[in-house]
């Protein structure tokens, strides 16, 4: 099966979602709490389809992608995608306890962790783009 096309889709879901949470946080400090929630669920819902397809990429190819980069590009590469790595998979957990506590309305509790969710979010979310970059149109 060639899954040559699931990059760049991930990259696009990652990018896209980080649009919506930054919409998200716009929308929550004008108090427009129902635009909040609409842009945050489809942040989830983006996220969502970003880890189905990036599971899907990984269990239907063996392929590794190698970054050949040297010097200073290949330290920022590797401190990118090691900090990525590191906090992915808080992500799903944090998303979706913050989610859960904003549609349940207890907003101390959901402002409380979503201090935290947010700026981890959005920095996977980036950085998962900004390693696609890296990987797949500057690596030489």
């Amino acid at each position: 099966m060639n899954a040559s096309w699931l990059p760049p889709l991930n990259a696009s879901l990652n990018a896209l979602a980080s649009l919506f949470l930054l919409a998200g946080y716009w929308f929550m400090k004008r108090k427009n709490i129902r635009m909040h929630r609409t842009m945050m669920l489809s942040a989830v819902v983006t996220s969502g389809l970003f880890l189905i397809s990036y599971i899907s990429y990984h269990l239907s190819t063996h392929l590794l992608t190698r970054y050949t980069g040297e010097g200073i590009e290949r330290v920022a590469y590797f401190t990118v995608l090691i900090s990525h790595s590191i906090l992915a998979p808080a992500v799903p957990v944090l998303a979706l306890i913050t989610m859960t506590r904003g549609l349940r309305e207890r907003i101390d509790k959901h402002r409380r962790i979503a201090r935290w969710t947010l700026p981890v979010w959005l920095y996977v979310s980036v950085t998962g783009v900004v390693v696609y970059v890296m990987l797949y149109h500057f690596n030489t």
